[in-house]
């Protein structure tokens, strides 16, 4: 390796680490209440002197934000957001958003796609809210994810497709997100779409039951009490649909009544049991 060359080298690292310090100094400004920086005098060092400062956030984003750093130019874009710092300014927000998204920043891509989507400071345009979220949502953004779903359910600027939804679905139920395991699960369970999956669908309300989704506790009830895609239960039957009685599901509160007619007292009396000692997956 010619000499020319490790200089090159040495100055794009020195270049990459600079701007790192100053994307580190300004969130610093951003984040920090009780310990941020201010010139020691000369101005060439900073020292923990003052507190949280938007406008010097402001300056040390934009000075990365210039030089293409795309978290820098996406924190930009908040400061313009929420006026923090600087003017709001929406079209500017805007233009740093956009500047980091199309740099592959899936956090920027992410909040363009709800902006289009909901027409929030931008005309609202949903085959540019898909573009967006299909960017952020290749990259593994959840929350992407489950609204380019919504999106294909809706066939909301893209071609309906229920196949695309369940993919997409999938991958954020795999997060433990009870609402998208639900709607996976709904879309098992009507086979219209997709191949009925009686594994499948018993998979998913699962999933969404046992964080909590009161919908997906009645179903999965029913599914043990009828012995559909899981073997008849009626302990398993009582816990679930007891569960969803206590959210206050009504239809769960009369479905509990009728198994009481098909249990003794000792069945009911374990799966009270079961179901006081539940707790979701999402509990603190």
């Amino acid at each position: 390796m010619t000499i020319r060359r490790l200089l090159r080298l040495l100055k794009l690292a020195i270049v990459s680490i600079v701007i790192a310090v100053i994307v580190a100094v300004a969130y610093d400004f951003f984040t920090d209440e009780s310990r941020t920086y201010n010139y020691d005098g000369d101005g060439s060092t900073f020292g923990w002197l003052r507190k949280q400062d938007y406008s010097q956030a402001v300056k040390w984003f934009r000075k990365s934000a210039e030089q293409g750093n795309a978290r820098a130019q996406f924190n930009l874009g908040r400061m313009y957001i929420n006026g923090k710092g600087v003017a709001q300014d929406y079209n500017e927000a805007v233009k740093w958003y956009r500047k980091a998204a199309e740099q592959g920043d899936a956090v920027a891509q992410f909040n363009l796609g709800e902006m289009f989507y909901d027409g929030s400071y931008v005309a609202k345009d949903y085959n540019e809210a898909v573009k967006w979220y299909t960017k952020a949502a290749e990259q593994g953004n959840v929350s992407a994810q489950y609204n380019l779903g919504w999106m294909y359910i809706n066939g909301d600027g893209i071609a309906q497709d229920y196949k695309e939804a369940a993919k997409w679905y999938k991958k954020v139920a795999e997060h433990f997100d009870a609402p998208a395991c639900h709607n996976l699960a709904i879309i098992y369970y009507d086979g219209e779409y997709v191949t009925q999956d009686c594994s499948g669908k018993v998979k998913w309300y699962r999933k969404a039951a046992e964080q909590g989704n009161a919908g997906a506790q009645f179903v999965l009830g029913q599914f043990y009490a009828k012995g559909n895609g899981v073997p008849q239960d009626y302990v398993e039957a009582y816990k679930w649909t007891n569960l969803a009685a206590e959210q206050d599901n009504l239809i769960a509160v009369r479905y509990r009544d009728e198994l009481n007619g098909k249990m003794t007292a000792q069945q009911i009396a374990e799966a009270q049991k079961l179901a006081k000692e539940f707790k979701p997956y999402n509990a603190k």
